[in-house]
């Protein structure tokens, strides 16, 4: 008995097997999908101001402005720039930056109206409200020109490493001008004690502390700057940093035969007669040694305003008290000295020599 054949291919099936062996590339059942062309990936071009062309573009005549200026365009690699986007990122810039120029002389008029700050927390204010304005303009500004910031990563990146090599002393010192002002050991009106490149010491008034440096201003009308963060790492002498009063020393010397008790009347007398030195705390006399030369007094009074200088008052103290020495006939030392000259045979003889020359010069005339 014959066994029954098998029922024949239906014609779709044979077709199919035919078609698949005719193909040069015969591909396996599983592999059917790889026969499907790959399409070729769309460029995609990043704008600008796309959402401002959609806002433009509903009248007729915002709709052709945009075409003309749309037109006009730069395409580097997948970031299309276009003169409308040029125009209307310029725009924005304006717009934010007006904006935020305003917000920050708003805010400092409204820290100014707090009774409850000092100058000091008043200047802290402003200028953390003005570091907080301006870095919500900048991402304003970002987000309404429509700048995707992952595009700019490269550039993100380069700018991190300038922050971190180049910009390291500028943010150093912002840091230290908020510290400075948050423990109030340095504040606008304060008096310091400024040091230039060759060693002299001069008296200034702090006239503002900027987001770089602080404003000194000198007697003689020098402005230093100095760098903020120089004054968190080097030492600094603020004359009223705790109290505006501040001590003033004068040193006096008189002779041995003068009267020491008329001398320290006359001392309190041309300290009390002058102008600036304050009556609380008293001033005082004081007998610092007996010198070489002369009994040496110091001269201690105070005054409540440093940055109308030290040097003139000290200066007008002594104009009293010469005028006072010169009214009793106390009398101001000057260095003497006693000189000594051993005798010997050759100076005895250089002395003959001189006295015959100078008789035989007068013989002569």
């Amino acid at each position: 008995m014959t066994a029954p054949s098998a029922p024949d291919a239906t014609p779709t099936e044979g077709a199919l097997e035919g078609d698949l062996a005719d193909a040069p590339d015969a591909l396996q059942p599983g592999q059917l999908w790889s026969l499907a062309e790959e399409a070729e990936p769309e460029e995609e071009v990043i704008g600008v101001a796309e959402g401002a062309k959609e806002v433009a573009s509903q009248t007729e005549t915002g709709a052709a402005l945009v075409d003309t200026l749309d037109t006009i365009a730069l395409t580097v690699g997948t970031i299309r720039v276009s003169l409308f986007d040029v125009v209307f990122l310029l725009s924005t810039l304006a717009l934010v930056i007006t904006i935020a120029w305003f917000a920050t002389r708003m805010a400092r008029n409204l820290v100014r109206r707090v009774s409850r700050f000092d100058g000091a927390q008043q200047l802290l204010a402003d200028k953390i409200s003005t570091i907080l304005i301006w870095t919500l303009a900048f991402f304003i500004a970002v987000d309404l020109a429509g700048i995707d910031l992952t595009a700019l990563a490269f550039f993100g990146g380069a700018f991190g490493l300038a922050i971190g090599f180049g910009l390291q002393k500028t943010f150093g010192n912002l840091i230290s001008g908020i510290l400075l002002l948050l423990d109030k050991s340095i504040k606008p009106g304060d008096v310091i004690s400024v040091t230039d490149g060759a060693g002299n010491e001069s008296v200034g008034q702090i006239r503002k502390i900027g987001i770089r440096a602080i404003s000194v201003i000198t007697r003689d009308q020098t402005e230093h700057l100095i760098p903020n963060e120089n004054l968190m790492v080097n030492q600094v002498v603020n004359w009223s940093y705790s109290s505006r009063d501040v001590r003033v020393k004068a040193p006096v010397g008189v002779t041995y035969d003068s009267d020491l008790k008329l001398v320290t009347k006359l001392l309190y007398q041309a300290v009390e007669e002058t102008p600036r030195v304050l009556k609380r705390p008293k001033p005082r006399v004081n007998v610092m040694e007996f010198g070489d030369n002369s009994v040496n007094f110091e001269v201690r009074f105070w005054i409540e305003d440093p940055e109308e200088g030290l040097a003139n008052i000290r200066s007008d103290v002594y104009m009293r008290i010469w005028a006072l020495f010169h009214e009793h006939d106390v009398e101001i030392p000057f260095p003497q000295r006693d000189l000594h000259i051993r005798s010997s045979d050759q100076l005895d003889r250089i002395i003959e020599l001189l006295s015959n020359g100078k008789l035989a010069a007068q013989q002569g005339g």
